[in-house]
């Protein structure tokens, strides 16, 4: 079976930044299992594993376009420390999840003086070239569950 729209891919993944230090990877003998076609993972990926069945293996270089999208200024800004209450302590590198105009985003903390903190609300890996190397481990038609919802269903996931 091929990895088309309404299938389950299980995949093993390594991906490397431009200079080709390993940046995430699957978990050694645990496979990521995604929905195909449905924006689970990054377009360019997903585009470069289609037609493809168990046991091939894929080497796709994906631009930010397609993969995470290209780093936006206009998503770094400065707000005053009275926006993150009840945490003490707040220091370069913290997540948060906020609400925009556009609906809830998270946000990564950059700089903190004084009373002023500048958030982030790009993903880490906007504007960054990814090179992935995907070995597929599975393909398997989806339950009408799983394509209703549009994701994975597994014996951990929910029995809506």
């Amino acid at each position: 079976m091929e990895a088309q729209r309404d299938n389950v891919v299980s995949i093993h993944y390594v991906l490397r930044d431009d200079q080709g230090e390993i940046i995430d990877q699957s978990a050694e003998g645990q496979p990521l299992s995604y929905l195909h076609g449905h924006d689970n993972i990054v377009p360019g990926l997903e585009k470069a594993i289609e037609g493809h069945g168990e046991g091939d293996e894929v080497k796709t270089t994906v631009d930010p376009e397609e993969g995470y999208g290209p780093y936006r200024e206009e998503l770094v800004q400065k707000v005053n420390r009275e926006a993150f209450q009840g945490v003490d302590e707040l220091a370069p590198g913290m997540s948060f999840r906020a609400e925009s105009d556009a609906g809830p985003m998270v946000v990564t903390v950059k700089e903190v003086e004084g009373e002023e903190v500048t958030v982030d609300g790009n993903h880490v890996l906007a504007g960054q070239t990814l090179d992935f190397t995907v070995s597929i481990a599975g393909v398997r038609e989806a339950s009408d569950t799983e394509k209703e919802h549009g994701h994975v269903h597994d014996e951990h996931t929910h029995a809506e």
